[in-house]
């Protein structure tokens, strides 16, 4: 076999068989290499820490848009706006609402899915944005959960004409006037909606659900008596409520509300079987950077821990429930599954 002769930049000479010299190059060549890398794994250990905190510090340099998928002067526009000035004093920019309705909040959640991740476009969230047939966006992959605002119960409530003034009178009467008994609800994939269908369902009734662009508009004709009962949510008509405008028969969450301390739940009505809870969170679409989502998770928690925010929620008619990122994201992937499985057992169809 041929041999060949190698030199070390040293000066040292030596030779090896042809097929051992790889073996003796590598051999040469490891150590100053494992050296090289660790100094490289290391620089990168210490400079990641400050590389985040840097961001978050930066974050952000311009206005923010937080999208409403709902219409202004709603229930869930109420607790935007909110948000939007609290989030605008914390960060030290301006946060805008931007209110993109259609489609049961499909529209503005799409937008958002496909918006750039960099933390100036961001989504207030409502339970069912994953109920839609074929939205264009898959409710766990494409957000980052940020964190919960607040719990906002479905409330059943009449129009003061209404001969009912509890939930077993509101079925009496339910049973009695079958489709000649209107009920408003927003439209179909909202949970007020489903609600209504499973209230029909477990009260075995014929009502005749009348469907509205929204939570304000819907509230306005309760108010002038077009429609006899709705399944609303609690921000848009907490005012007209207290002044007994309009009046509350019972609340879809488990507890009652602190707005209304005086209504029962449903349960306690006498349908345990039956909640309707509206989860409002905080989104920014998937592969936003970790480190905005805590700044925005740190900034958002000591809000909605401030005395201010929390009456002021209350106010509205919502109770504030701060969480982590990770309960948020749980709590998405739990309530999407319920309202999936009432859709699926009734046999509705979603638009």
């Amino acid at each position: 076999m041929s041999q060949t002769k190698l030199s070390c930049n040293n000066g040292i000479a030596f030779n090896s068989w042809t097929n051992e010299g790889p073996a003796m190059i590598e051999a040469l060549l490891a150590a100053p290499l494992r050296r090289a890398a660790m100094i490289i794994i290391l620089s990168v250990l210490v400079t990641a820490p400050a590389g985040r905190d840097a961001l978050a510090e930066e974050y952000p340099s311009r206005t923010v848009s937080l999208v409403v998928a709902y219409p202004a002067g709603g229930g869930v526009d109420t607790v935007g706006r909110v948000i939007a000035q609290k989030l605008t004093e914390a960060l030290g920019q301006q946060v805008v609402v931007v209110n993109r309705p259609g489609g049961g909040s499909v529209i503005g959640t799409r937008d958002v899915a496909r918006a750039r991740p960099d933390g100036y476009t961001l989504l207030l969230m409502v339970t069912g944005a994953a109920l839609a047939a074929n939205p264009g966006y898959d409710i766990e992959k494409d957000f980052e959960a940020i964190s919960l605002i607040a719990l906002v119960p479905v409330v059943i409530m009449s129009n003061p004409s209404v001969p009912a003034k509890s939930l077993a009178e509101v079925i009496a009467l339910a049973k009695r006037e079958g489709a000649k008994l209107t009920v408003g609800t927003p439209p179909s994939p909202t949970l007020n909606y489903f609600g209504a269908e499973q209230f029909k369902a477990m009260t075995g009734t014929d009502i005749t659900i009348v469907t509205y662009k929204g939570t304000g508009p819907l509230t306005n004709d309760l108010v002038g008596g077009h429609v006899m009962l709705a399944f609303n949510t609690l921000p848009p008509a907490i005012g007209n409520i207290q002044s007994g405008a309009l009046r509350a028969i019972a609340v879809g969450s488990p507890s009652r509300v602190a707005a209304i301390p005086d209504v029962p739940t449903l349960a306690e009505s006498g349908l345990p079987d039956l909640e309707i809870v509206q989860y409002y969170g905080l989104v920014a679409p998937a592969t936003t950077p970790q480190p905005i989502i805590e700044r925005l998770n740190t900034e958002l928690r000591k809000i909605l821990t401030s005395e201010d925010v929390k009456k002021r929620l209350i106010d509205a008619g919502g109770d504030p429930i701060p969480s982590t990122p990770a309960e948020y994201a749980r709590n998405i992937q739990r309530e999407e599954k319920k309202w999936q499985a009432v859709i699926k057992t009734l046999g509705l169809v979603v638009n």
